[in-house]
């Protein structure tokens, strides 16, 4: 039996990908393992040299793990585009947030706030600086554990607004999504995948990527609450 396609990746692109590589292996026949961590511990683990064919992280962790060795910059393919959305609880009252002044009023209203570590966490906590309200809603802020869903905290009540990535937000019971931060304040992260360097299936990882930046993919990209990244 053929060996599988090892990939590690971030959360936020974890059904997605799952969805992509059944698709690929049931055309190709090429079988493929991928296993989603949180985007820091993916990348310590690829830095720590696991063996791994294929890693999807956030467009500058690829850049840094590129820059260490640890992955073939030259085979670096841009996936999607993926905005950060805000959740409530399943039949808490729901929040106006259509505008910036509106999300604001939002966020210091709300008895806590779950984000990320991931990079959407980072530009969330940056964007409350900049609005002037980190230091009143600083002792609400609850930051997810890495590799923990902000959407299961929001399901359990322990956060009443909880912000991340669209693509992880879609898929949790228990709460209702929302919508999509205001275009003003968006924030995009570009999701990229590279081969990992010490991996001896470059040419099947190279067809694997060819498929997933495939017009063919579209369609499951923006249901998973993605866009596809421009080429290139």
């Amino acid at each position: 039996m053929n060996e599988p396609i090892r990939i590690i990746s971030s959360m936020a692109t974890r059904a997605l990908l799952d969805e992509l590589s059944a698709a690929y292996s049931k055309r190709s026949g090429a079988p493929v393992a991928i296993e989603a961590v949180g985007g820091v511990e993916a990348a310590r683990r690829v830095s720590a040299g696991e063996a791994f064919d294929m890693v999807a992280l956030a467009s500058d962790a690829i850049d840094r793990l590129a820059a260490a060795g640890r992955v073939d910059a030259a085979g670096k393919v841009d996936l999607v585009r993926s905005g950060v959305g805000v959740a409530v609880r399943s039949g808490a009252p729901r929040p106006d947030i259509a505008t910036e002044d509106a999300l604001r009023r939002a966020v210091q209203d709300a008895a806590s706030i779950g984000y990320s570590t991931g990079p959407s966490g980072i530009a969330l906590v940056a964007l409350f600086k900049r609005w002037g309200i980190a230091g009143d809603i600083e002792g609400r802020l609850v930051q997810a554990p890495p590799g923990v869903p902000v959407g299961s905290l929001v399901a359990r009540g322990d956060v009443a607004l909880g912000f991340q990535q669209m693509s992880e937000l879609l898929h949790v019971e228990g709460i209702d999504l929302l919508g999509a931060l205001p275009p003003s304040i968006q924030i995009v992260t570009v999701f990229s995948a590279a081969p990992c360097a010490g991996s001896a299936r470059r040419d099947a990882v190279r067809a694997l990527l060819d498929f997933m930046r495939s017009p063919e993919t579209v369609e499951a990209k923006r249901r998973h609450g993605m866009e596809p990244a421009a080429p290139g």
